[in-house]
């Protein structure tokens, strides 16, 4: 595989990445698609929906950004049959994620330009669901 080859297929993964967390994230309707209450999507609908317009999307292209997703942003249900986001949703679903015990000490990634603010006021979810530690 040539230079430009590797270069166009990394440019189609962050595509389809940045399309999945659009559409099982933040907005379902925007291909017509309905998350469950747990944000699981039905593969075939998620499939035919996104190839109704100009997308290419294959469930062979679907795995790979699942499996090499290096903050592992998506998953399939066991049965392969269903996909959804594992985190920063900003649309209402429960994961239905097990409670446990946090560690002593909890990071959270954000930009130099928002420390400032965070040690003001606080950690915030803002437009999400959740505050990412």
């Amino acid at each position: 595989m040539t230079t430009a080859e590797t270069t166009a297929m990394a440019d189609d993964l962050v595509k389809v990445s940045k399309f999945l967390s659009l559409v099982l994230r933040h907005k379902p309707e925007a291909i017509g698609l309905t998350l469950n209450g747990n944000g699981w999507a039905e593969v075939e609908e998620l499939l035919r929906l996104a190839n109704r317009g100009t997308r290419r999307l294959t469930r062979p292209l679907l795995e790979h950004v699942v499996a090499d997703n290096d903050k592992r942003r998506f998953a399939f249900s066991d049965d392969g049959l269903r996909i959804r986001a594992s985190q920063g949703h900003s649309v209402a679903i429960d994961l239905d994620l097990p409670p446990t015990r946090p560690p002593e000490l909890l990071y959270h990634g954000t930009a130099s330009r928002s420390v400032e603010s965070i040690r003001a006021g606080g950690l915030h979810a803002a437009s999400r669901r959740h505050v990412h530690l």
